[in-house]
């Protein structure tokens, strides 16, 4: 006799719109332009993606000096500074920005205020593609990185009057606010976004954590150890009281002694990770356990963005 085990399936989990549209322009410069086409940075964190889009003919290069000139190049969807885009420009390459829409939105809003003569503070996360990205747009200088409240205190902007703030698309809600306040605080004239910069896919898949993590022993988040809003989703879900919250790529990375015993799991799934993943993890536990499963929906999405012009134009 297996085991009974109820299991809470997260709902909205897995690709977001941007992720979607991403991997899909890749897939369309292919059939475009032939292999190879290249790709600066891995188009979205998850190896699986990545390796699926490798076997189809792209190649993955984290600088342009790796890219030949004469082939097609797509920019991941975290996003470039615009050095990348003007030395691709420079070298006359065929370029393809598939930046997420949501992340150009916050590119194009500290450029309003750097126009503005405010300073930027980026909330975010140093070294991250898409910080490195957004602090790109604007001159040296111009945007001031905090990753804590702590670093609130020791910021020396040049004008203390004269500040914006941006964040980046995929922070813990809950962190970001507290970070948000602190600005505040310090610096009352500050100026915020008009909606918030943290896009709707990573709300909405931190808040069916939340709905969840309090009916579930243990939580599995599908996704890859370098993709910021799978790691945010396994903090959300320990703060929300599951006390085992586990980020694994896939049912391999199971720790099955760690589980001995639990009657309820949470499983949901970062904004890169495909549903196949997903599924691969449900089934590793039927065929251990006598599987029941809910899904907690929190949020229907139905966001969707077009591909630019240039992919959807035929060859000649």
């Amino acid at each position: 006799m297996r085991a009974p085990l109820t299991i809470y399936l997260a709902a909205p989990r897995g690709f977001c719109a941007g992720v979607d549209r991403a991997i899909k322009m890749v897939e369309m410069a292919l059939e475009k332009w032939g292999a190879p086409v290249y790709v600066r940075h891995e188009i979205v964190h998850n190896k699986y993606v990545v390796d699926d889009l490798r076997a189809k003919g792209a190649g993955f290069v984290e600088e342009l000096d790796e890219c030949p000139d004469d082939r097609p190049v797509l920019f991941s969807a975290h996003g470039v500074p615009k050095s990348v885009t003007a030395e691709a420009k420079r070298r006359e390459m065929i370029f393809v920005d598939a930046t997420c829409p949501l992340v150009s939105k916050v590119h194009i809003e500290a450029e309003r205020h750097h126009a503005n003569g405010l300073q930027m503070v980026m909330i975010g996360h140093a070294g991250h593609p898409e910080t490195v990205g957004t602090m790109g747009q604007l001159p040296e200088g111009e945007v001031l990185l905090v990753e804590t409240v702590e670093d609130v205190s020791s910021l020396t902007p040049r004008d203390p009057e004269r500040l914006a703030f941006v964040t980046q698309t995929t922070l813990s809600v809950d962190d970001t606010a507290d970070i948000v306040a602190a600005l505040q605080t310090r610096f009352p004239q500050i100026v915020g976004p008009h909606k918030e910069d943290i896009c709707y896919a990573t709300t909405n898949r931190q808040a069916s954590v939340k709905a969840l993590a309090p009916k579930a022993e243990a939580l599995l988040v599908v996704g890859a150890p370098n993709s910021s809003n799978s790691k945010r989703l396994v903090e959300v879900g320990a703060r929300a009281g599951c006390d085992y919250a586990q980020l694994i790529q896939r049912a391999a990375d199971i720790d099955w002694r760690a589980l001995e015993g639990i009657r309820t799991l949470g499983i949901t799934a970062g904004a890169s990770a495909p549903e196949t993943l997903v599924n691969e993890v449900v089934d590793a536990f039927r065929a251990r356990f006598d599987v029941t499963v809910e899904v907690i929906e929190t949020a229907v999405e139905n966001v969707e963005f077009k591909v630019p012009r240039i992919l959807r134009e035929v060859v000649a």
